[in-house]
This record gives C-alpha cells, structure tokens and sequence, in this order.
C-alpha cells in the first residue's frame, strides 16, 4: 500500500513536470497549489518573515514558469524546489550583505571625510597660529628660524647666507623653539 503511494505520488509528479515543460497551465497550477504553502513555511523558517518568504517563493515559481522548457529535475519535484527555495534565499542574503557592506563603506568613507575636513580645519587654524608667533621673534632669530625648518637648510648654509657663525645659528633656533613652545603648545618642534 505504501508502496504503490509513493509510484503514484512519483507519477503524479513525472506528469506535473512533463506538463509543465509542455506549458500546461494546468500543470503548473496544480503545482503550484501543491507546493506553494509547503515552500513558504520552509523560507519562513529560514527568514522568520512571512513577506521576504512570498517574495522568494513566488521568485522561484515563476523562474519555473519561464524556464520550464528547459528544467532538468533528476531528483524529486520537491526537493527540486526546496533546492531552488533554499538557492533563492542564499541569493537574497549575498545581495543584503553586498549591500550592508557597500552602505557600511560609505558610512566609514563619510565619517573618514567629516573627519579629515575637521583636521584640514584645525591644521590650518594652528598653522596660522605658528605663523603669527614666528613673525612676533626677533628678526635674526626669525630668519635663522625660517631657513632651518621651512626651507630645510643645514646650519652650516644658514651660517654662510648669513654671515655668522654656526654656534649663533644654533642659539638662534633654540631661542625660537623655546618661544614658540610656550606660546604655541599644539607644536612640538
């Protein structure tokens, strides 16, 4: 008895399918009604959202649909579209954490670029600052300072532009560093 109900539910489904391929309409739909409820309760499980399960559900009926001259169902019709479901939901999930990720990306690359015009902001700001406190040093000592650490000179050229000695260009940048430490505490030169 068992037996002859698992030939007859395995006839029922060749001719489901042989239907379907034919493009019986009434296949299908007999198909679909057989299978629909079954499908949807298995995506359910998977995605506890009844709405998100119709959708990938209905999404793989109707690729059936389209693509039925071409179906090759080697197992059962059953486990073709539990498959099938399964398939769509993994799909579904690759497409939400592409998008999570490239949301993510542009969340981090935002926050990178408020960050960075803050910084710009700032430098700037302080770097007027350091301007201001090296135009209030004396003017040897600025110009000593100037040619060391904005045109990168060694002492010995400063000491040969100038016409002093290596010690006086040296004493004039500690004396600049020193003023500029304590008037512009963002440096540290």
């Amino acid at each position: 008895m068992i037996f002859m109900m698992k030939k007859s539910k395995k006839n029922i489904e060749k001719l489901l399918i042989r239907g379907l391929k034919e493009g019986n309409q009434n296949s299908y739909k007999i198909l679909f009604d057989r299978y629909y409820s079954w499908l949807h309760n298995y995506v359910y499980k998977l995605s506890n959202d009844s709405s998100l399960s119709d959708d990938l559900v209905q999404n793989v009926m109707l690729r059936l649909w389209e693509k039925k001259s071409s179906l090759q169902i080697t197992s059962s019709l059953k486990n073709y579209l539990f498959r099938a479901c399964h398939n769509e939901f993994l799909m579904y999930l690759r497409q939400q954490k592409k998008k999570y990720s490239t949301i993510d990306a542009l969340k981090w690359e935002a926050i990178l670029e408020i960050h960075t015009e803050k910084e710009e902001d700032q430098f700037d700001a302080d770097w007027l600052k350091l301007e201001k406190a090296i135009e209030q040093l004396p003017k040897k000592c600025k110009e000593v300072f100037k040619l060391s650490r904005l045109e990168q000179k060694k002492h010995k050229e400063i000491a040969d532009i100038l016409g002093i000695s290596t010690k006086t260009v040296e004493v004039h940048i500690s004396k600049a560093i020193r003023f500029l430490k304590a008037n512009v505490s963002i440096f540290f030169l």
